[in-house]
């Protein structure tokens, strides 16, 4: 046998117990938890919180939501629809148990509503729970239609009664009507109701909420901590490839320019790959190993190589003399097309041989001069016992002059050393190198052009000036005094032995060319000379169009004084400019 608990009434089994509970003390006692409204059946206080406590059972919900954040619980699947439902039928299940206990809102202290809803909410629980076990034997399917007609009946104003098609209606209904109406605390509860402004929570205390709200800025905080450093990330990441690529940039530009510098080390014989001897012999020997020079002449000219090395002069294997003759002859004869022309003092051509092929024009052409400075008396004192010296003691010898204190910063740039070496020499050398053995001679610099077509019709006029005479009627061929000039351009140099005036007043230079070779210097040594060969020396206006030209020409001899005033001037290295 079980006995009530509530009247003390006994029945035989569980089941009858459960309908006894159900019928005696449920149905006959069900109050409306908000309002304590009684005397109805379950069917119609179900209809009646559903349209007269909508606002007011959404926020026992939010009470529920409230409190399991509170402590810690969460459930956030209670917003689905049916499962609202529920909550609706449990709130009054919890009304009707909670009065034979005699417990109720309105029996709790306005200081303890938090107890006072966990106590709702197990009450909650246990009804739930007993109405499943009810459901066992009642008939289910009547109660959720009756639970249905109730759910989804028009609802009513609970303030003026008026009746709307939906609940969004009666909720907009209410929000405009009775919006005064609505920031009224709920029955046992003092406390307004504060929505959270980031995420629509709403908390019952003000600390609560501002505890809350921390969260999201803490949070909006860290996620903004984490773009900076994510972006902080990326601008070193920037940084790093910027830096990579401006090395590989560095490296690129260095090697290129290293591949530049030693280009032009190359081209102008500063890349340590030996000298005037070293080159001699490789050259030697490759005609020997093409089969176009014998063993045998091959021992003999190096034979004769290592002599003239020894003694510092040159073998004159590369000298063809008697030009000058030849064209004073050729002038006397011949040339009806010229009406003047000026030859200098007598010179020697000198060639280029297998050891400075490429690179030893420069020292060529002052083996030129200096052979006709060596046929001229006036030069006896600078030159007393010198012979025309070979390309390594003319290399020995501006070195020397550097030393002396001459042009300082045309050392610098050779390194001060050109023994050796397949160095290129200049006008800057030649003067050095003359100044330093008392020559007297100067730099004329025609920098740019001075003609159409980028010709230089000054630099003719300056030569003509230099070898001939103010005086009338002089005769055709005049041989001068004057030592041969050298010419200077863009990676080569010549010898200016005369210059030509032509019947129509047009001016001609004879140059002696170092790369012409001694077969075609000695054609213009036949008695019959014709005007052909003279082409090889012949340079006209239209044949010089080099950007820039450079001569030293030869004006005499030097005192002690003027050499050393001269080394001091060619510390800051200056020429004349034409124009």
């Amino acid at each position: 046998m079980l006995s009530c608990d509530i009247c003390g009434e006994t029945v035989t089994s569980e089941p009858d117990m459960k309908s006894h509970l159900l019928i005696v003390h449920m149905e006959n006692e069900v109050i409306c938890p908000f309002c304590k409204l009684s005397g109805v059946n379950y069917d119609e206080m179900c209809f009646h919180i559903e349209t007269a406590h909508f606002e007011q059972n959404e926020r026992e919900r939010n009470f529920e939501r409230i409190n399991t954040i509170q402590y810690g619980t969460s459930d956030n699947r209670k917003d689905s629809t049916l499962q609202s439902r529920m909550e609706v039928n449990s709130s009054i299940h919890s009304a009707c148990a909670s009065n034979h206990p005699k417990i109720s809102a309105q029996s709790l202290p306005k200081d303890a509503t938090l107890k006072h809803k966990d106590l709702y909410l197990d009450n909650l629980t246990e009804s739930r729970k007993f109405l499943k076990s009810k459901g066992k034997q009642c008939d289910q399917t009547k109660i959720k239609e009756s639970i249905y007609e109730t759910m989804y009946s028009p609802p009513e104003c609970p303030f003026c009664g008026k009746i709307e098609n939906c609940s969004q209606d009666m909720e907009t209904h209410v929000k405009i009507k009775h919006a005064n109406l609505l920031d009224t605390p709920l029955e046992g509860c003092d406390q307004p109701l504060y929505d959270c402004p980031m995420c629509g929570l709403i908390c019952t205390n003000y600390h609560i909420l501002q505890e809350h709200v921390d969260l999201h800025l803490e949070e909006s905080s860290f996620a903004q901590g984490m773009d900076r450093v994510q972006c902080s990330g990326d601008l070193e990441l920037a940084h790093q490839l910027q830096q990579e690529e401006d090395r590989k940039r560095r490296s690129e530009e260095s090697r290129q320019e290293m591949e530049e510098f030693q280009k032009l080390q190359r081209q102008y014989g500063l890349d340590n790959s030996g000298g005037y001897k070293q080159q001699q012999l490789r050259n030697m020997e490759t005609e020997v190993n093409r089969g176009r020079m014998h063993p045998s002449e091959f021992h003999r000219r190096k034979a004769d190589m290592m002599e003239s090395l020894a003694m510092g002069i040159d073998d004159g294997k590369t000298k063809t003399s008697g030009i000058m003759e030849a064209l004073y002859r050729y002038y006397q004869n011949a040339a009806t097309d010229v009406r003047r022309v000026w030859l200098s003092a007598v010179v020697d051509h000198f060639h280029s041989s297998f050891g400075d092929k490429g690179w030893g024009c420069g020292y060529r052409n002052f083996q030129m001069l200096l052979s006709s400075l060596l046929q001229n008396d006036a030069y006896d004192d600078c030159l007393k016992g010198m012979s025309v010296p070979c390309i390594p003691k003319i290399q020995s010898m501006i070195e020397d002059a550097w030393k002396e204190g001459f042009d300082p910063q045309g050392a610098s740039q050779l390194n001060n050393r050109l023994q050796g070496t397949k160095a290129w020499i200049g006008a800057c050398e030649v003067y050095t190198l003359l100044t330093s053995l008392r020559i007297k001679c100067r730099i004329v610099d025609f920098h740019k052009s001075t003609g159409p077509l980028g010709t230089h019709p000054r630099l003719f006029e300056w030569i003509l000036s230099y070898y001939s005479s103010e005086r009338e009627g002089s005769p055709k061929v005049m041989c001068t005094s004057k030592p041969p000039i050298y010419l200077q351009h863009q990676g080569h140099s010549r010898t200016v032995v005369g210059i030509e005036e032509r019947k129509n007043r047009t001016l001609c230079l004879l140059i002696f060319d170092p790369g012409c070779p001694s077969q075609d210097m000695q054609k213009l040594l036949k008695q019959d000379l014709e005007a052909s060969s003279l082409k090889q020396l012949r340079k006209f206006v239209g044949n010089l169009k080099h950007k820039q030209y450079q001569i030293v020409a030869v004006e005499g001899v030097l005192s002690s004084e003027e050499t050393a005033a001269r080394r001091q001037d060619s510390q800051i290295f200056t020429a004349e400019k034409i124009p």
